[in-house]
């Protein structure tokens, strides 16, 4: 197979959706791979750690785009992009469709076979693609709040982990799941007061158990959420709903509980947001202000530490990339029924059920799509 990648486009985007690694295991299985020059040169990957890996340099992206069989990305196709896809060619990248029809609806319209990262399942029904960002975006959830909920910046002006003689913050994350238990566990190290909710109560039984008393756990409920947001100084919004939009679980109305200049951090943006006042910002502008409330809400948080996100990211989807490779994604699917629940879009018909209800598209199993 021909595989290529290319330059992320998006604002502060460094990540890369292949290593020299990747390629070298790709090439050693007779697969050819193309790379755009600079693509991974954010994260710390020359051109010449590419060549020596094995890949043929490229100078734009509609020459990889052109060439390649399977484009391996890391975050979805920017408007741009769209007419560099064809017809049979399988994108392999987060899609995050739900929140934006109009790549879905490219993808549909171009025939392409559209495998994300986000809805990948292993045979525990966990998300091992989303696994390694949602950890980083966790940890830096609470980094980021802490910085935002400084007085230069609008927030509250306090120290999260507090002195001695002074009380440390409150830091409420809404979802228990991969990236609310990691920023649980920056919370704790800083020495904050966190409270976590969420709706499962095997998944509050375990967090309970291994933070004990480091932590409150509550059942999510509008009681819960009114009482904790009145006392909240960083909020973290850690909700997922694999492919589909994410619950507004902090309305507009919430923030007037809320102390003049306390953050949200909405991890959940990617897919909409757990906010109803969110909104997606940028690395570049990161931040704004809604009745008093700081909102932090960049869509691709982990591109902000670029090597460790591309090499965690690179240690999870590398194997489902070599399976189609090797099979091609109608056999690979064939094989691991988890790929499968990453096939978003194929040629022309929504193959997730979630997105589908999301958008309001029509749904076909995949394994029919492909017959």
């Amino acid at each position: 197979m021909i595989i290529g990648t290319t330059k992320e486009l998006k604002n502060h985007e460094y990540r890369v959706g292949l290593t020299p690694d990747n390629v070298s295991a790709y090439v050693a299985k007779g697969h050819t791979v193309y790379v755009e020059t600079g693509a991974g040169a954010g994260a710390g990957f020359a051109d010449e750690d590419y060549i020596k890996a094995g890949a043929q340099i490229l100078e734009t992206p509609l020459e990889v785009f052109n060439k390649a069989d399977m484009i391996v990305k890391v975050k979805e196709p920017e408007a741009c992009e769209y007419e560099y896809l064809r017809e049979g060619q399988i994108l392999y990248t987060y899609l995050h469709l739900a929140p934006n029809p109009a790549l879905a609806d490219a993808l549909i319209k171009k025939g392409v076979k559209a495998v994300a990262f986000e809805t990948i399942t292993d045979d525990q029904g966990n998300l091992p693609c989303l696994r390694p960002m949602s950890q980083i975006a966790g940890r830096l959830s609470v980094q980021q709040g802490a910085k935002y909920i400084e007085r230069a910046f609008g927030g509250r002006g306090i120290l999260l982990g507090g002195v001695p003689g002074v009380e440390n913050a409150k830091i409420v994350i809404i979802g228990g799941g991969i990236a609310g238990t990691y920023a649980a566990k920056a919370a704790i190290g800083i020495g904050a007061q966190v409270t976590l909710l969420d709706v499962n109560l095997n998944r509050l039984s375990y967090l309970d158990d291994i933070f004990g008393s480091s932590i409150t756990t509550l059942y999510s409920t509008e009681a819960n959420i009114c009482k904790v947001l009145k006392e909240a100084d960083l909020v973290i919004g850690s909700v997922l709903i694999p492919g589909g939009k994410t619950p507004k679980l902090i309305r507009r109305e919430h923030l007037s509980l809320m102390k003049k200049g306390a953050v949200i951090v909405d991890i959940a943006i990617d897919q909409g947001g757990c906010c109803e006042s969110s909104r997606v910002t940028t690395h570049d502008n990161p931040i704004y202000i809604e009745e008093g409330v700081v909102h932090y809400c960049v869509g691709n948080m982990p591109g902000a530490v670029p090597y460790t996100s591309t090499v965690a990211l690179a240690n999870t989807t590398f194997r489902y990339g070599m399976l189609m490779a090797e099979n091609g994604l109608e056999k690979a699917i064939t094989m691991d029924k988890g790929l499968a629940n990453g096939v978003n879009i194929y040629c022309g018909k929504c193959t997730n059920k979630n997105v589908a209800d999301s958008l309001g598209l029509e749904y076909t199993d995949v394994y029919e799509a492909i017959k």
